[in-house]
């Protein structure tokens, strides 16, 4: 073999030796940048992770911190913000489950974030219900110290009515009973009046008769026989007695105290003033009254048997005795 053909396999060798050794590092370097792109995804995939992982640890506790703050109102507000806490928990649970196992994948990241993002969401809906709750509660106590104030300006305003109406009543009691006492005083000056102005009686007699068949009366004694009374009187001048039409009631009192009474013959009732009693008459006498002393006289007819004993005569004017007396019948 000639020099000249060893040469050129010498180069030929050469030649594929410098190809291979390229080619192997063209196959190592494309290797490197391979393992070196995936080293960086993962990197920012586990940065990912991580800063999720922080942003939810924040964001949890953020959300914590700022209920808390809103504590302290009353019980029933606590509650509900502790029932709100316990619900953010469970959803930090949730996404923390999500992001900490061993494989994450692109989806998960992005479901976790949706729900941070809906964590975060709700946490606003529930401070905005809780200060909803507070604003509320604040105006009820306003309308509870409104209305508190109110019902003490009723009660001062009832409180005076009272004392007004307590004061009418014993202002009223105080007239009715001045009234009352002027009345009782007009009642007694009218009785004192009306006593002064009784006109009393005097020579008060009482005459039996017997009516023969002739017609002629006969005077009697005798209790059986008689058939006629009359009676007699004279008023006597009272210048405290107006002028004027008076009536005289008499009455006829048997020996055993009844009244002799017929109303066929005039008898009835009438009140004695001095007793305030219903008193029943014999007979009434009417006549005009001038003051002047002038006998009067009258009959009554019993048509019934008379007792024999003694009987009692009594005339009223104006309801008060004015005469008495007393006859016998055998």
């Amino acid at each position: 073999m000639s020099n000249s053909d060893s040469k050129q396999k010498l180069v030929a060798i050469a030649t594929m030796v410098i190809v291979a050794l390229l080619a192997s590092n063209a196959y190592f370097w494309y290797k490197y940048n391979q393992s070196s792109t995936q080293v960086e995804k993962q990197d920012k995939h586990i940065t990912e992770v991580e800063q999720l992982k922080a942003d939810l640890e924040k964001q949890f506790y953020d959300a914590q911190k700022e209920l808390d703050e809103l504590k302290g109102e009353n019980e029933q507000l606590d509650l509900v913000i502790e029932e709100q806490k316990n619900t953010l928990a469970e959803q930090k649970a949730k996404i923390s489950r999500l992001i900490g196992s061993g494989k994450v994948t692109k989806q998960d990241l992005e479901a976790a974030r949706a729900q941070l993002t809906d964590m975060l969401v709700q946490r606003d809906q529930m401070i905005a219900e809780i200060n909803t709750l507070k604003n509320d509660k604040e105006a009820l106590t306003q309308q509870a110290v409104r209305l508190t104030e109110e019902k003490t300006v009723l009660q001062t305003e009832i409180e005076a009515e009272k004392v007004i109406n307590m004061e009418l009543n014993d202002a009223k009691a105080t007239l009715v009973s001045q009234k009352e006492d002027l009345e009782k005083e007009k009642e007694d000056l009218t009785k004192k009046v009306n006593i002064g102005s009784v006109i009393k009686v005097d020579d008060l007699e009482v005459t039996g008769w017997k009516i023969r068949k002739s017609g002629k009366p006969v005077k009697k004694k005798y209790a059986k026989n008689i058939d006629r009374l009359t009676i007699c009187f004279t008023p006597e001048s009272n210048e405290l007695a107006a002028s004027g039409n008076e009536q005289f009631y008499i009455r006829l009192i048997n020996p055993i105290g009844e009244t002799l009474a017929n109303e066929n013959m005039g008898s009835g009732i009438f009140k004695n003033q001095k007793t305030d009693e219903d008193v029943r008459y014999t007979s009434i006498e009417e006549f005009e009254y001038n003051r002047t002393s002038q006998q009067r006289c009258m009959d009554w007819e019993p048509s019934i048997a008379l007792h024999k004993g003694e009987y009692q005569i009594e005339i009223f004017n104006k309801g008060y005795l004015s005469g008495i007396n007393t006859f016998a019948l055998k």
